[in-house]
């Protein structure tokens, strides 16, 4: 999933970083995918989920990062700080994320309130110019033709159909 991210990002002409390392004091971590402009000053964290197997844990390492990560990537590339912030949790279009997504409805609705559209300016080459927000999408990897890369929590929640079994279909299908 990161690959099809930092893909899709540099096509658009952003900085992005793989498995990007920060650390505030106690709190350490890799960020999946990072993608940055600085005119005007704007962050992408993505935040790749093929599975939820401790759905705490996600919340948790998730929460940590929307609160220090963006400190310690400005803190490195020499800027006081992002005027806006995007940050995204991605869930594999599985069958296995959204029984997790249904039966925890409330959590995630929670940790991502916001809809996708900071993604979606992101996306069209034009990164939000204040602002944080979090959001919730189901990607879609293997999706071709005129089949949606991607949907909004919303349709997760009601109607989305899943694309995959989960984990282990995806990963069987990647390298075939």
């Amino acid at each position: 999933m990161g690959e099809s991210w930092a893909l899709l990002l540099r096509a658009l002409t952003f900085e992005v970083s793989i498995d990007h390392p920060y650390q505030h004091y106690q709190f350490a971590g890799r960020a999946d995918v990072l993608a940055w402009a600085l005119d005007p000053a704007a962050l992408l964290h993505i935040e790749n989920r093929t599975r939820f197997p401790d759905l705490q844990q996600a919340a948790g390492s998730y929460n940590a990062k929307r609160q220090y990560l963006a400190r310690n990537v400005a803190e490195r590339l020499g800027i006081r700080r992002f005027d806006s912030e995007t940050h995204v949790m991605a869930g594999l279009w599985s069958a296995e994320v959204l029984h997790v997504v249904r039966r925890r409805r409330a959590t995630f609705q929670a940790l991502c309130p916001d809809t996708p559209r900071a993604l979606d300016a992101w996306l069209e080459g034009r990164p939000p110019n204040s602002g944080h927000r979090s959001t919730f999408v189901l990607l879609d990897p293997f999706a071709s033709g005129r089949q949606a890369r991607m949907t909004d929590l919303d349709s997760a929640l009601e109607r989305t159909r899943p694309r995959v079994a989960g984990y282990a279909e995806a990963a069987r299908r990647l390298t075939t």
